[in-house]
């Protein structure tokens, strides 16, 4: 019997820290990161220091302890916990003999083994392009040529700076035509928004830290509630498990539908790359009704967590959506669930249904709280608009009269401004 398993690169992650209160925080998430991305971690290496070296990031003995360590385990990949700069990323290399690989381009590997659909594919392309364009001529095996002096005011161009110049050229010229090719999947996808928004089908999106269980609610949502021929998402224990966004449309059992997205996961340190390339995605959340923060609350970070997601909702542009905080992964502490706090925030674990059922009532006191509620008087040559209500909205009582069906229905504005001629006084 053949088995699939893939073998862990051994890393070692290191990382300045500078004073900043979640510096420990932010190197365990580095180590997720890692192992995210097929590695194993066999050592950590920190600095305490008061700024990063402009050449090296780290101070100078540090590189070589770095190197040693390095050295010692066999370990051919360095991780670092910040970005840096062309000139530190080469010097790092020349210092440690190792591939130096930064908290950015971890991030972009990552996503790029995840990319699925072409839209996905095509923004993580253009981000990794962009992180490209200033370093290409970081490693010192691909040094070039540097410009010599030329007379008469002119400059005498070496052969690499020629190719540089080349290489450069011909990276922005991928990016705008990549940028075109999504644009034209961004304005199909505008299309479609624009169709849902016309429905007048309410919307909620669920944004959140990678790996808080958006997706487990998402499948739990849908197992529930989703018609015979919705599909579940991808779903796994992992970080930045999918970075594609999918839409399902829901159906309650007092017939009030709602579209539910499910969202890229947010990482502390997000490249900036990265989340101006998933605009387009984001824009399911951008142009939702509700948004519905997902938080893991088994881990003691949460509190960063929950500032993360809001500060990069900040930085696309996300500030004016009403938003409900949902406090998953319960059933892995020792607070009581499921419990509602307030209007805005719920502690569940997506697992259980009785969880998902608080969930559900609190979406909808949000989606559904300008439904009207009155009574209808249809004559029974109208029996067409029967059909319709009982299939659309929430028939709370029914009695027949001489003069046709009584209604007594809970109904979107919509449906009363179509249906309103029909209210008895």
């Amino acid at each position: 019997m053949e088995t699939n398993i893939q073998t862990l690169e051994p890393v070692i992650i290191t990382g300045l820290n500078t004073g900043q209160e979640d510096f420990d925080y932010s190197m365990v998430e580095l180590a997720e990161l890692a192992q995210a991305n097929h590695m194993e971690v066999i050592d950590r290496i920190d600095q305490v220091i008061d700024r990063p070296n402009p050449a090296t990031y780290f101070g100078k003995g540090k590189v070589e302890e770095i190197r040693d360590v390095a050295d010692a385990n066999h370990v051919p990949t360095i991780i670092t916990n910040d970005e840096l700069s062309p000139s530190q990323l080469r010097n790092l290399e020349e210092g440690t003999g190792c591939r130096i690989l930064d908290r950015t381009a971890l991030i972009l590997e990552i996503f790029a083994t995840r990319a699925q659909s072409k839209e996905a594919k095509l923004q993580v392309q253009i981000a990794e392009l962009q992180y490209r364009l200033p370093r290409l001529q970081t490693s010192a095996s691909e040094r070039l040529d540097q410009q010599t002096g030329g007379g008469s005011g002119f400059t005498n161009r070496g052969a690499g700076e020629t190719k540089l110049e080349m290489d450069r050229r011909t990276i922005q010229h991928q990016i705008s035509h990549l940028r075109h090719e999504l644009a034209a999947i961004d304005k199909s996808e505008q299309t479609k928004r624009k169709q849902r928004a016309k429905s007048a089908i309410p919307t909620a999106a669920l944004v959140g830290y990678t790996n808080a269980g958006k997706s487990t609610i998402m499948n739990g949502l849908v197992r529930r509630y989703g018609a015979a021929e919705e599909k579940t998402v991808f779903e796994k224990n992992m970080l930045f498990a999918t970075l594609d966004t999918s839409v399902r449309q829901l159906t309650l059992p007092d017939q009030k539908r709602f579209l539910l997205s499910d969202t890229v996961g947010f990482v502390s340190k997000l490249p900036t790359h990265l989340v101006e390339s998933f605009k387009s995605t984001l824009a399911e959340a951008a142009n939702a009704d509700l948004l519905i923060q997902v938080i893991d609350y088994s881990d003691p970070h949460y509190k960063e967590m929950m500032e993360t997601t809001n500060e990069t909702l900040k930085q696309i542009g996300i500030t004016d959506i009403p938003m409900i905080n949902v406090f998953n992964k319960a059933d892995k502490t020792e607070i009581e669930f499921p419990i509602l706090e307030g209007d805005d925030q719920v502690v569940i674990s997506a697992k259980q249904d009785a969880s998902l059922d608080l969930l559900v009532d609190v979406i909808k006191k949000h989606l559904f709280k300008d439904y009207v509620k009155t009574t209808l008087l249809i004559p029974f040559t109208d029996g067409h608009v029967v059909s319709y209500l009982n299939e659309h909205t929430n028939i709370l009582d029914t009695t027949y009269e001489s003069d046709g069906t009584l209604l007594t229905v809970e109904m979107s504005v919509q449906d009363y401004h179509r249906f309103g001629k029909y209210e008895k006084n």
